[in-house]
């Protein structure tokens, strides 16, 4: 596996969520970031088309990101928490 990680955009994205909420979402963004290290295993070197904007929720948290294939990251652009 590549050295994947997730972020967030922008950097005060999670500043209002719970603490509880804030535990879901690095758990669901790290899960995603390990699936897509798996799916993208050229990474950096990835030359054909990359997924657009993407949804995935979980419990009481939805996410909607996007793949960087060729930074090797997970980029969340907004939270959803319904807890």
């Amino acid at each position: 596996m590549a050295d994947w990680h997730w972020e967030v955009d922008p950097d005060d994205l999670l500043g209002d969520l719970p603490a509880e909420a804030i535990r879901e979402v690095e758990k669901l963004a790290g899960e995603l970031a390990v699936r897509d290290s798996m799916v993208f295993l050229d990474g950096a070197a990835t030359a054909g088309a990359t997924p657009g904007l993407r949804t995935e929720s979980r419990g009481s948290v939805m996410l909607t990101y996007l793949t960087d294939v060729r930074g090797e990251r997970i980029v969340v652009v907004q939270v959803a928490w319904f807890g």
